[in-house]
């Protein structure tokens, strides 16, 4: 794939943030989403790409979102034929209460290297570069601590925990508790917390807990980016979920899901955008004379180059 895709994506995932951070603590999550899904469309369009959408807002009878099977990009038959990945706003709940760390996302690989992930929980555990290759999904909570916390050349007091504050992680909560980890609880936007884990200034080392399956396979394309790791197990609540895993190609929907099956080959191209304040990216500030300044990061798995690009937008000049 050609590198100037690198700053196309980034340039989708800034006007989809652009658009949502408008309404920022309005408690319209629903408007906030699809103005962001609206502009990421807009800019897909510009892409000498003929993508198609494998992980997105909705099926294929869902149009007014990015659905699952919607073709992208300019679709010439000389530009390259990508899958694409994309949750135009990461945290709408966020966005609406006007809370920290909701991000526009955009994930792309080579075609059929993104695994086809099916909208339900999957069980997750994320870590930083430094401790790839010590974690186990199948081991303990505290097993996986102990061996991040050693990695990392840590105290187990030191190594902090980020996830979700939901009911269903009460038990990996009172057991981090007991071994005297610290826990970082976040309300919603898991794609942020495993890739926080891959940046020492967020603080954060290892991410436990169970989300969004499809965000799954957004994060871990950033995670092999970086050179971080993430281990997976698809999640289904009852035969209908079961079945239509294997329908989107998952023949065992048991099996442990590494960061190979998550995102095969080494091309692939990871984008944020900062939508509000955040641990990993400052979010949307809009400033006097029509000017907003924005902070993404773009990352490609090939060459593992991580670039920060901080913008000023002139909306009287790009028509915003």
């Amino acid at each position: 794939m050609d590198t100037d895709l690198a700053l196309g994506l980034v340039r989708v995932t800034e006007s989809a943030a652009l658009k949502a951070a408008k309404f920022m603590g309005r408690g319209d999550k629903n408007a906030a989403d699809q103005a962001a899904v609206d502009a990421m469309r807009r800019m897909f369009d510009a892409l000498e790409i003929r993508g198609e959408v494998v992980i997105g807002e909705g099926e294929l009878d869902e149009a007014p979102m990015l659905y699952i099977g919607e073709k992208v990009g300019r679709g010439d038959k000389l530009d390259v034929e990508v899958d694409i990945a994309v949750d135009p706003l990461d945290g709408t709940s966020l966005i609406a209460k006007g809370l920290p760390n909701s991000i526009a996302v955009v994930a792309v690989a080579k075609r059929g290297c993104l695994l086809h992930a099916p909208d339900m929980y999957m069980d997750k555990i994320a870590v930083g570069p430094k401790a790839a290759g010590k974690i186990n999904i199948e081991a303990s909570v505290s097993e996986n601590i102990e061996a991040v916390a050693k990695a990392l050349n840590k105290r187990i007091e030191d190594v902090t925990v980020i996830m979700l504050d939901r009911e269903r992680h009460h038990a990996k909560m009172n057991e981090i508790r007991k071994l005297g980890a610290r826990i970082k609880l976040i309300s919603d936007g898991d794609i942020a917390a495993a890739i926080a884990t891959c940046f020492d200034y967020t603080g954060i080392d290892i991410m436990i807990g169970s989300g969004g399956a499809p965000e799954g396979v957004i994060a871990a394309v950033a995670l092999k980016c970086m050179g971080g790791e993430m281990q997976g197990r698809l999640l289904p609540s009852c035969d209908e979920e079961y079945n239509r895993c294997v329908g989107m190609g998952i023949c065992d929907p048991d099996k442990i899901l590494y960061l190979s099956d998550l995102v095969k080959g080494d091309d692939a191209y990871f984008a944020a955008t900062g939508v509000s304040e955040g641990d990993l990216l400052k979010g949307v500030i809009y400033l006097k004379n029509e000017r907003a300044k924005t902070q993404s990061v773009v990352m490609r798995a090939k060459t593992g180059t991580i670039r920060f690009i901080n913008a000023i937008h002139n909306f009287k000049k790009i028509g915003m």
